[in-house]
């Protein structure tokens, strides 16, 4: 009777997904092309609520298929077990931060001396720091990615994850398309971000800029617009001039690291941040016998976090709030640290 009524349910279940777009197999759910059709539907009246015209509306829509490989990619991005533990960041500074990415970033500093030094005195964002975010997201424009961004972003929000992310940021791609941006331009990664500095395409309509000044923030052709664009969202984000990211230092074993607790909760990645001391001013940390490891202290007055991302006894790092700029980024200490220590290496 049990088994009755349990092949009964799994029928009924499989009924309602396939009347849902879903196909259910082992123990994982996989989308169908005519569920993605059907949703499509949906998705074309959210972009003509938001001002959309009906020229880049019918061109693109019917053009539209299900990405299977950008479900997989997404399904395969690492969960958030907050038991899991932490790795050593020495070995991701030596993949991220290897000889090889520090002279193409100095050839690449060099080449664009003039423009980065424009952008500086406009920004006061350092002109090291430009290239590094440039160098870590895309090798320099090297690697900016090839899937299409309009199916890629259609497909993510089909598949529901993150539906509002995404339905908003492909509405986002056909309004950069209402400007007068290709299709074919709109090339990137498959979770939809774009260009040299691999903008969601929300935040290449808020956050470009024309770096060349020929009218167009080109992100994706031009060194200028992406170096621009880059320091405009650091900008935006509260960079302040004249402010270090961090400085690598020693710690004496003496000193009671777990007595610097930070005992606030950060709402956005707490995880990240949690790993980081409470705050002082560059004076205290002095006092407490904390030395630089090369070159001398910032401005007194500097308030600073501590992280030892590799443990006691090892390199630790006094971190402004600069560096939590780099975090907005990318919310990944091992990522905003080795932006920093590129934006160093560099700079020499």
């Amino acid at each position: 009777m049990f088994a009755l009524f349990a092949s009964a349910r799994r029928f009924s279940l499989v009924v309602s997904a396939i009347g849902a777009g879903l196909l259910c197999s082992t123990s994982a759910c996989a989308q169908t092309e005519q569920g993605f059709q059907d949703y499509l539907v949906t998705l074309k009246s959210q972009a003509l609520a938001a001002g959309v015209s009906r020229h880049t509306i019918d061109k693109v829509f019917p053009t539209l298929t299900m990405n299977e490989r950008v479900i997989e990619l997404d399904r395969d991005q690492p969960g958030s077990n907050p038991n899991a533990p932490i790795p050593m960041f020495a070995p991701y500074y030596a993949r991220h931060v290897d000889a090889a990415r520090i002279r193409l970033g100095r050839a690449a500093y060099q080449r664009n001396r003039a423009k980065l030094a424009s952008i500086e005195r406009e920004t006061g964002v350092p002109e090291s720091i430009m290239v590094a975010i440039w160098g870590n997201e895309t090798a320099y424009g090297a690697i900016t990615g090839g899937f299409d961004l309009p199916r890629s972003l259609a497909t993510l929000a089909y598949e529901g994850r993150r539906r509002e992310l995404f339905s908003r940021e492909f509405i986002d791609t056909l309004k950069m398309m209402d400007r007068g941006i290709s299709r074919d331009t709109l090339q990137g990664s498959w979770a939809g971000a774009t260009g040299g500095p691999q903008f969601l395409p929300s935040v290449y309509l808020r956050l470009a800029r024309d770096g060349d000044g020929d009218g167009r923030a080109d992100i994706w052709n031009s060194d200028a617009d992406t170096l621009a664009s880059i320091a405009n969202y650091f900008v935006n984000a509260g960079w302040r001039k004249g402010q270090p990211w961090g400085i690598p230092v020693r710690v004496p074993s003496s000193i009671d690291v777990d007595a610097l607790a930070n005992k606030t909760v950060s709402p956005r990645c707490p995880r990240v941040f949690e790993r980081h001391s409470k705050w002082q001013t560059m004076r205290e940390w002095r006092a407490m016998g904390i030395v630089p490891e090369r070159g001398t202290w910032p401005d007194d007055d500097i308030q600073a976090t501590l992280l030892e991302p590799d443990g006691p006894g090892k390199t630790a790092y006094l971190l402004t709030g600069n560096y939590r700029v780099i975090l907005d980024y990318n919310c990944s200490n091992f990522y905003a640290l080795s932006v920093g220590l590129l934006a160093d290496a560099v700079e020499k």
